[in-house]
């Protein structure tokens, strides 16, 4: 009976649920039918045209200036100009060129590159010779490396009315990743399209570059997404490259034998750079932005759900988090705090004294982060629609008519974050919430999205805005939108609390989002294949520049069975945003719901996550200082090996983790193939060979976890720091550790550890640089075969940098894969209990004597 109810509540809720969307009906129809007679003279851009485009024509002469190369074509030109020796930026002319958005450093050192002819083809190259390019008739390009091996060979661009048209050869072997947010296979040659029935076809995908509102659910294989980033990454026998267009408006990417970029307009306009892959990454981010430094709270568990009407239910919640010893960081609000849903609103009915609610909930060390759309009521009853009539801030169409479209609120207007007096009306909303509180904003609905009958599910695209006074309609502000909304709220957040970081999570954005916001993967369906598809995206999210990205753990609509909402938050555990979300036509999703043993597992994951807390914050460092993101492919390690390249079902997090997930019901066990070296089994300190497949037991407790042998992970519990000692017997085991107040840009401290066997050669003064090398170091000589069976020494020294108060009160130096005999700290003998050593103190040096275990 009991069940029976709670079956015919949950379809009682999702009737009132569609007849909540119902109410919109008249006003999408209205809007979708005005919307199509605006935009009826644009055309639809077509991914293949049977129309052969203008191609530059015959080179005519090529000559240095103080801008770059220029190459003079019949009917255009090309600049190319080196950023640095391996880095250079590509422009065909006559153009209009973008307003750039999405790029961060402008200041790059002048080089002069070294430019010669042969007959009819010209080269150029980068003073150091890292890069060269040779030049052919047609605007025909072929990239270099050093070695002078072919990385990339390009097509003559073509120009088709305002289309460019621009194909690149692609190899056989070639695999691609990128293009922002991506509901398909890591490597987008595997993509196919997708028929009627949801199958798989024989052709291959046709990615949209147009930022789009799923709606309430999607699942693996939808296309577009809420946020597109025009880069891609090819790796091949020969390297890798990476490939940023500099061009926002609507495009269509294609690869099979060639990888073809169509766009509806803008200018050609890209990025060329070659090398290792956390080059790539770094080149890129140097160009379009650095993530800031999250505040460490941000690291720990989020939740969330649509449905937290009142302060009754969320001080419920937050306390069965500390009754059943769960950790929480934040909770999130969803729509219905607001008022009608009108944007920088929180009902006061439903939180009568917030102020005093936010300073509860920092008491037990959760934050209130408040949803906010970016749309704002039609109605002259609103008080931000009468100073943005004032100030003219609001979307228009050409004749000048106030751009309306249905969202939550009703009848919306939509601010134009092109003007940057929009932008700064639009930090000063934030300020009151900020007073009373507000520890962060998550940006929803701003692709931006519109309640539609049909078409698409935006604004016309003929809607005009300001674009810093050059004007510009929505086909080239579409997709970098949410971004400029982001970055409004960033400027906000940093004037308001200037001692405070900034949290922000986006919805949706362009290249540049990184320094303003993180992201979550938005509605996806609650299925195994969403499990596994998540993977995919999060892995490609930070290819394309997007560091912090995570998931609504269990899916955002649906229920999941207890196994899939364990083995989803199994994963997400390892993933830099670390929330539950869902619909509010599903059940509530917390974790005593599903009862034992689900309860249990998920704590113990819980509390691992906050035990790993130290490393993790490393490496939103390590990703501040240099772009890596810190959830990477497995062929981040070792790109040579091709037996990486299409692995989208594991992952790493770091250099030193690898997180393999389990995505299937039933499933017990996998296969896992590690990358050369040595790995140990995080669960039982197993070590294991790289370079082959290993079948890992996959109990309900437990995901396959492996720790790179030559690291030291850096854990926390109880204010006591545990160094995870991982020796390999080739080389150097090396760690780091960066620590300050965990918010705030007061001083900081680095800590970096090495633990060196007595057989190696090595010198324990380590440069930091070579610390945060995105592949381990170098194999250090041996003078011997190994370790010694009856005993081995080892060396730990420990380097400082930073004024930062060293600030745990013990230190635990715990060894792996080695019984522990004998330790000294600094020439004074310590006693060993269970392979650890305890410190009260902080030290130069330790030295142990191990077996091999």
């Amino acid at each position: 009976m009991k069940i029976f109810l709670k079956k015919l509540y949950l379809k009682w809720k999702f009737f009132w649920v569609n007849l909540i969307y119902l109410t919109y009906t008249p006003q999408a129809i209205l809007y979708s039918y005005k919307r199509d007679r605006a935009d009826r003279n644009i055309s639809p851009l077509q991914p293949h045209s049977s129309e052969t485009g203008d191609t530059p024509g015959k080179l005519l002469r090529a000559a240095n200036t103080e801008t770059g190369t220029i190459f003079y074509f019949e009917k255009a030109e090309l600049e190319l100009t080196f950023l640095t020796d391996d880095f250079v930026r590509i422009t065909w002319k006559p153009t209009i060129l973008p307003y750039p958005y999405g790029i961060e450093r402008h200041d790059w050192e002048i080089l002069e590159p070294i430019l010669n002819q042969v007959e009819n083809t010209w080269t150029v190259t980068s003073p150091n010779a890292t890069l060269t390019i040779q030049v052919q008739d047609e605007g025909h390009l072929k990239f270099f490396d050093h070695q002078h091996q072919l990385i990339r060979e390009e097509y003559p661009p073509e120009k088709l009315n305002e289309q460019w048209i621009h194909r690149a050869n692609l190899r056989p072997e070639e695999h691609i990743y990128g293009l922002g947010e991506r509901s398909f296979p890591l490597n987008l040659r595997l993509a196919k399209e997708i028929n009627e029935k949801g199958e798989p076809t024989a052709e291959p995908k046709k990615f949209r570059m147009w930022n789009f509102d799923a709606a309430g659910q999607y699942s693996p294989g939808s296309d577009p997404m809420y946020l597109c980033i025009p880069l891609y990454l090819g790796l091949h026998e020969q390297g890798s490259y990476l490939i940023f267009y500099e061009n926002p408006h609507e495009a269509i990417f294609q690869f099979s034998d060639t990888a073809t970029a169509n766009f509806s307009g803008g200018a050609l306009r890209y990025y060329f750079t070659l090398g290792s892959l956390p080059k790539l990454i770094e080149n890129y981010t140097e160009l379009t932005g650095h993530s800031p430094l999250p505040p460490c709270w941000a690291l720990g568990y989020h939740h969330s759900r649509w449905g937290f009407g009142t302060e009754t239910q969320v001080r419920e919640t937050y306390r069965n988090f500390e009754k059943n010893d769960l950790p929480l960081s934040a909770i999130h609000l969803d729509i219905d705090v607001m008022v009608d849903y009108q944007a920088f609103t929180i009902d006061p009915k439903r939180f009568p004294d917030l102020k005093r609610f936010i300073q509860e909930l920092e008491v037990h060390g959760v934050k209130f982060i408040s949803i906010l759309n970016p749309g704002i009521k039609y109605t002259r009853h609103n008080q931000m629609f009468l100073q943005g009539q004032i100030l003219h801030a609001f979307c228009k169409y050409p004749n000048g008519e106030l751009v309306v479209a249905p969202v939550w609120p009703g009848w919306t207007v939509f601010p134009d974050f092109t003007h940057p007096m929009v932008r700064r009306w639009w930090t000063r909303q934030y300020l009151y919430l900020l007073e009373v509180g507000v520890g962060g904003f998550w940006h929803d609905m701003n692709e931006p999205a519109a309640f539609i009958a049909w078409g698409d599910r935006s604004l016309p695209k003929v809607t005009r805005h300001f674009v810093e006074g050059r004007g510009g309609d929505h086909r080239e502000i579409h997709n970098v939108y949410g971004m400029l909304q982001s970055s409004a709220a960033f400027e906000s957040l940093c004037q308001s609390r200037p001692h405070h970081r900034p949290f922000i999570v986006s919805r949706a954005g362009w290249a540049g989002l990184q320094r303003y916001a993180w992201v979550w993967t938005g509605d996806i369906e609650s299925s195994w294949a969403a499990l596994r598809q998540t993977i995919s995206t999060v892995i490609g999210l930070g290819l394309s520049g997007i560091p912090y990205s995570g998931s609504d753990t269990g899916g955002f609509q649906g229920n999941p069975s207890a196994e899939l909402y364990l083995r989803w938050f199994q994963m997400s555990t390892f993933m830099m945003f670390y929330r539950t979300h869902s619909s509010n036509n599903v059940e509530h999703r917390t974790p005593w719901i599903y009862g034992e043993p689900t309860l249990s597992i998920l704590r113990e994951f819980l509390k691992l996550r906050y035990r790993l807390i130290p490393y993790i914050y490393t490496l939103t460092w390590e990703t501040h200082q240099q772009g890596y993101p810190p959830v990477r492919p497995i062929f981040w390690l070792d790109p040579t090996d091709s037996n990486l390249w299409d692995i989208d079902d594991a992952f790493l997090l770091g250099n030193a983790l690898m997180i393999c997930p389990i995505y299937e019901p039933g499933m017990r066990s996998r296969n896992v193939y590690l990358p050369e070296g040595e790995w140990y089994h995080f669960w039982d300190d197993q070590k294991l060979t790289g370079s082959q497949t290993v079948e890992f037991d996959a109990p309900l407790e437990q995901i396959p976890l492996l720790i790179k042998a030559g690291s030291i992970i850096p854990m926390e519990e109880e204010k006591t720091l545990i160094l995870h000692l991982y020796p390999t017997r080739e080389r150097n085991a090396q760690g780091l550790l960066y620590s300050d107040a965990g918010d705030g840009y007061e001083t900081s401290r680095i800590d970096q550890f090495q633990l060196q066997p007595s057989f190696t050669s090595a010198t324990t003064n380590q440069l930091l640089p070579n610390l945060l090398a995105a592949t381990e170091s170098d194999p250090i000589d041996s003078s011997g075969d190994g370790m010694k069976e009856n005993g081995n020494s080892m060396t730990l020294t420990w380097e400082q940098q930073g004024d930062y108060a060293f600030s745990y009160q013990q230190i635990q130096l715990q060894l792996h894969g080695f019984n522990l005999q004998k330790a000294w700290i600094d020439e004074v003998e310590v006693s060993c209990e269970n392979n650890s050593i305890i410190c009260d103190r902080r030290f130069q040096q330790a030295r142990f004597i191990a077996l091999i275990s």
